[in-house]
This record gives C-alpha cells, structure tokens and sequence, in this order.
C-alpha cells in the first residue's frame, strides 16, 4: 500500500564474488573470464578501449552477449520491443550491435533512425523516408508517395546530397498529409525482400516534445496530439506485424510518459526488455581489459574499491571512473593506482563542480519529462534523499504525500535509475550520483548564505 505499492520493483540481489586475481602489466597471470584470459593470450588485436560518449560496436563493444542473444531471439519470433534502461546503460550500442549482427545474418534487413531532432510527426515521417532511402527496392516504392518533392526537383531527387534531400522532402510533407506519406514509406519497408527491423531511437524524446510542448506543460491540444501518433504508429506496427520488427529505445522512459498522459494503451503492441546495470564481476572485468589496454596496473582490491564507490555498475559511469584515475595516474608519472588513489579522484574529481557536464545532463532530461512544477518536487525529494544518507525512507515520503503528484514523480525517478525501490522507502541507486546530489547540495547552500550576508 501506500506511496510505493504501485512502483516497487524489488531490490537487487546479492552480488556474487568468485575470486579474481590480479590485472596488470604482467602478462604471467591468470585470469577469472575467457575473453580476459584471450587478451592476454593475444587472440585480441585490440584491447578494450576507453570509449566516453559515443555508441559503440565491433571490438569496442564490451559484453552484453546474453542480451543480445535474447532481443536476437525477440526478433526471429517477430516481436516488437520497448527497451527500458536507466540513462547511460548503453541502449543505443546494444541496438546498433543488434543491427550490425542482424544484418550480417542474412536474414534481415536492418534501419536504424533518430527522432531525437524531430518537432513534428510531419518530421519523423521524413527521418523514416530519409532511412528508406539508401536501401535497393524500399525507396523506389515509398518515393511514389513524395511525387511532388520529385517533380519540382526535376527528377534529380535521388542523387541529393542528404541536407537538400530531407529539405526537399520536408516540403513536401505537412500536417495534412504526414499519415498516409507515412503510411507509405512503412509500406515500404514491410515489402522489401527481407523482413525489416526498424530501430527507433529517441522516440521517448520527440513523444515528449509533442505532449508537452517548449513550455515543460502538458496541455489538452498536446495530448490529442501524441494520441493521434502512437495511435498511428500502433496502427501501423500491428498492420505489419508479419514482415517488420520494431525496436524503441531513448535517454529517457517511454512509459512513465505515456501514464502521465493516459495513454499507455497505445504503446502496449510493444514488449518491455529490460536492460540492467553490471553486475560487479562484469565491471571489475571491464576495468581489468582497459588497464591492460592501457599498461596500467589495477588490483583486485582497487577494482572492487571503484565498483563500490559507483554502487550500480552503469557502463558509462565504469568508464568515466577508469578514465579519471588513467588521467591521474598519468599526471602522477605512474602506473600503479593504490586505494588512494581511487579515493582521491573520486573525491576530488568525480564529485567536484567540473564533474557537472556528465551530471548535468541527467538534470536536463528529468525536466523535460516532469516539466517545471513537478520538476521541482523531484529536486525536492532527491536533495531530501543525499541529506539523509542517501535514504528516503516511508516516513519522510509521508510528509510529501499531500503532493497529489509525489507517486508519478516517484516512478519517473526509479524508472530513469535515481531512486531504487526497498524495504522501508528508497534509496539512491548509484553511489556517484548521490555523493554529487550531496556535494552539489552544499555548494547551492553555500552559495545562497553568501547571497544572504551575515548573520
């Protein structure tokens, strides 16, 4: 009952912890993992590289191969997927590497577009036509339906550079006529040769942009307006269920959108798949690949110090770490990091104000999702959370249950990995997150008693 009965999805289990032995510079040592031990071995050309914000594939992609092996396995059967992660997890790689691998099956052809710059559904419907384009047979059949693009480009429209060409087909499509162009290019793709799996990213972000609109609110006319496109994509997935898979991924959560607008009904043709964190053993493996990539010399004891530290184990977050203590040592002139090491750059960089760009943007996307009013109230109950140990226990949580609101604002927060669900309230997830909320508290109290002058 009560604030969380809806929302608690169950703490995580106990880690498991085989014995590891020593990463580093020697390569006389044994190892815990095959793929580790084949490094050494030299079955593998090219270490782990540090890798800070771009998606990555190929050789730069680290683990995740039960994942993939299940969406794989989601694609054959012909189910549509909704991949929920908290941000930073490494949706989009895993779904480029879906793709990549998929493709060179044989059995399918593979599209990936972004929504993420898109302001209107007439827009989205030029990025799937834009993806249609280089693909033999798909195109010719979608292009009918942009016939006046093509006559006034005096039939040069296939030999645009991409700029002109989206341009030109953006004129052609308006609020009128985005449905059946649509509709169309769809078509298309569910008559290629092959079945066709479209990957989807950012639709989370342009579903928001159209319900809530530049002023962070939802209103009547926005609602009727993300209604009328995920009635239409639902339409349009379930109309070609047979021949094309769709995969929706994004840095933020489609579904806790879609249940403040009441309109999670139209997302249900789509099958939820989780994508979690690293368990421990995988971290402290992932940071003994790019040590030895990088001839630096990390214990086990130190490995395990910066999974405990980060807490929850996001990819991102494992390899921001590693790159501060290399950037560390570096200046230092060493190789070896000790536990003080960890500590030091944790302390001093990874919860320092320069810090605050990879922080920062977790901040941008919860307003876009809350808006201003509950954005707010979720600041509110994150600083109440830092101040208290990391802890927002039942009791604290009964002091906000005035807030008709504090439910949904609840389960965006655990939805997008800030709060995590237990026995006797929440907590935060990660152990980074909370000791900058916590170091960023003090800063803001700092500066507003400076502001205030003596007392």
């Amino acid at each position: 009952g009560g604030v969380r009965s809806a929302l608690r999805t169950g703490a995580p289990g106990p880690v498991l912890r085989p014995p590891l032995t020593h990463f580093g510079k020697s390569p006389n040592i044994s190892v815990a993992n095959k793929s580790v031990a084949n490094n050494f071995a030299g079955k593998m050309t090219v270490g782990l590289e540090k890798t800070l914000g771009s998606p990555v594939d190929g050789k730069k992609f680290f683990n995740r191969e039960n994942e993939i092996e299940e969406l794989t396995e989601r694609v054959r059967e012909g189910n549509h997927t909704l991949l929920v992660a908290q941000r930073r997890m490494g949706k989009t790689s895993v779904v480029r590497e879906l793709l990549r691998r998929l493709q060179r099956s044989g059995e399918f052809e593979t599209v990936f577009v972004d929504f993420e710059a898109a302001q209107s559904a007439a827009e989205t419907v030029v990025e799937l036509a834009t993806a249609a384009r280089p693909i033999r047979g798909v195109w010719g059949r979608a292009k009918d339906a942009f016939a006046n693009a093509a006559a006034t480009a005096t039939d040069r429209i296939d030999e645009m550079e991409l700029p002109e060409f989206r341009l030109k087909l953006r004129s052609d499509v308006d609020l009128g006529n985005w449905r059946p162009k649509g509709d169309a290019v769809l078509a298309a793709f569910a008559n290629h040769d092959k079945p066709v799996v479209l990957a989807i990213d950012e639709l989370p972000i342009f579903v928001n942009r159209i319900l809530m609109g530049g002023a962070h609110k939802m209103t009547r006319k926005g609602k009727q307006r993300t209604d009328e496109y995920l009635s239409w994509l639902r339409k349009n997935v379930q109309r070609h269920s047979d021949r094309t898979r769709l995969i929706v991924s994004g840095s933020i959560g489609l579904m806790p959108i879609v249940h403040q607008a009441g309109l999670a009904a139209q997302v249900n043709v789509f099958s939820p798949f989780e994508l979690k964190p690293w368990d421990e053993l995988t971290a402290i493996e992932c940071l003994g690949q790019l040590a030895a990539n990088y001839d630096l010399d990390l214990s086990d004891e130190v490995r395990r110090e910066m999974c405990r530290r980060l807490r929850c184990c996001v990819p991102h977050h494992v390899q921001v770490f590693f790159d501060k203590v290399h950037e560390h040592l570096r200046r230092s002139k060493a190789t070896t990091a000790t536990i003080d090491d960890v500590r030091e750059v944790f302390e001093g960089e990874m919860i320092s104000i320069h810090a605050s760009p990879a922080l920062d943007h977790y901040l941008v996307r919860l307003k876009m999702v809350l808006g201003d009013e509950l954005y707010g109230l979720a600041l509110e109950l994150l600083t109440e959370a830092a101040l208290a140990d990391g802890r927002l226990e039942d009791a604290a949580l009964k002091e906000h249950c005035r807030h008709s609101d504090v439910e949904q604002v609840l389960r965006v927060l655990e939805h997008d990995g800030y709060l995590a669900s237990g026995d006797n309230g929440y907590r935060f997830a990660s152990g980074w997150l909370e000791a900058w909320w916590r170091t960023r508290h003090a800063r803001q109290s700092m500066r507003g008693r400076d502001r205030s002058g003596p007392t």
